[in-house]
């Protein structure tokens, strides 16, 4: 069977030949770590409540990721009470906590069961100049304390040093070094905080942070300049161990990279068996809009409800029968079905198909008049029609649905 072409999807084979994976250091097993509770709640106007934070943890460990982010305990009672819960699931994904390079903050997380905690301290040279007044030393004298913390709580720990797309060379090489030196972390974070980083970029911010360090690498992206996945695409290629990423790709400002989108990316386009159930994601994805209030785009990739729908003419006869001639994923595999709407950009197949599902037959010439006006009531609305508005249509030709 070829890694590109199954009965469920059909990519790119040119993904797999030679000359495209020359230079790749995929690692044998790569997790996703889902923020959706965290950093998801961080976007303007969504809050979570406790029971919809547990909800969506336990679907998510159901769809296989491997690691919830499960909250601040420091931000509220609640977001402690809801970590507590979540860990009290007895989940298969691990659970971490998010925290400041602080003592209280880390035996907050400990206190609160987490497996693991995700430290974070300033790097990006604009966040020590312009919004802290810091110098590196102190970031460094944090970092130690924070790390030296969760290790007396046997956390693991995951040092989260923010905006470093954007730390000058220098400061980050001090910081590693004086790291690595005194109390190395568990894994440390690559964080394109401003997602300001293009995918050569973070490739190469890859390879330097596992040179300098040894550690596993944990990518964390944000989708400022529409990069998010690319970028942690390429932190993957590049010997990345871990994705952090959140549900429909909310996030703060323009999102994180979308768990939805990194799953199916590496799992069908790089050909990783991450052991993540796409159509449970799609599923949970609904949840999810539903609780937020966050509306995603009809076309919004992987999960957006329009994906599976044409309204152009051409190739309608294959979108039943052949649907991955028309489709990289197969909709039902997805938990979707193919689904043909009628418009200006319809043809006469489309007719024809359409008719035909109703069981309503009709002459030559009926059929291109009704098409003539299916063209103009598209037009005139500015979108396809309805099943209701075809329905009427029809009804000048005294034809009933069968």
């Amino acid at each position: 069977m070829n890694r590109w072409r199954t009965e469920n999807w059909w990519v790119s084979n040119y993904n797999f030949c030679d000359e495209v994976r020359r230079g790749i250091d995929i690692k044998l097993e790569i997790k996703l770590h889902d923020a959706t509770l965290r950093d998801g709640e961080q976007t303007p106007g969504i809050v979570l409540k406790k029971e919809e934070k547990v909800e969506i943890a336990r679907r998510l460990s159901e769809a296989g990721v491997h690691r919830i982010e499960a909250g601040m305990p420091a931000v509220s009672e609640d977001d402690r009470a809801a970590i507590e819960q979540i860990k009290k699931l007895g989940l298969k994904s691990k659970v971490f906590s998010f925290a400041r390079a602080m003592a209280e903050d880390i035996k907050m997380a400990a206190d609160c069961g987490a497996d693991g905690v995700v430290i974070e301290v300033p790097i990006g040279k604009p966040k020590l100049e312009l919004q802290f007044k810091w110098e590196v030393d102190r970031v460094i004298e944090m970092s130690l304390k924070g790390i030296q913390a969760a290790r007396e709580y046997s956390l693991y720990t995951v040092l989260f040093p923010y905006d470093t797309t954007r730390a000058d060379e220098t400061d980050l090489d001090r910081f590693l070094s004086a790291i690595m030196s005194e109390y190395p972390p568990d894994s440390i974070g690559l964080v394109d905080t401003m997602g300001s980083a293009l995918p050569m970029a973070i490739r190469y911010l890859t390879r330097y942070v596992k040179a300098k360090t040894g550690l596993p690498v944990e990518i964390h992206t944000h989708n400022d300049f529409g990069l998010s996945l690319a970028g942690s695409l390429e932190a993957v290629l590049a010997g990345a161990e871990v994705v952090h990423c959140c549900m429909n790709g909310i996030g703060e400002r323009t999102g994180n990279c979308a768990t939805e989108e990194i799953a199916a990316a590496l799992q069908l386009l790089v050909g990783l068996d991450l052991g993540v159930d796409l159509r449970k994601l799609v599923e949970l994805s609904g949840t999810v809009e539903a609780m937020t209030g966050f509306r995603l785009a009809p076309n919004k990739p992987i999960v957006g409800e329009g994906n599976f729908t044409r309204e152009s003419g051409i190739g309608a006869d294959t979108l039943l029968e052949a649907p991955l001639a028309m489709f990289a994923l197969n909709p039902r595999f997805m938990g979707r079905e193919p689904r043909l709407v009628l418009g200006k950009k319809s043809g006469m197949t489309s007719i024809e198909m359409k008719l035909k599902a109703l069981g309503v037959e009709l002459d030559q010439e009926s059929k291109s008049s009704l098409l003539k006006e299916v063209k103009k009531m598209g037009i005139e609305k500015k979108r396809y029609l309805t099943d209701e508005e075809f329905l009427g249509l029809l009804k000048k030709y005294g034809k009933q649905p069968c």
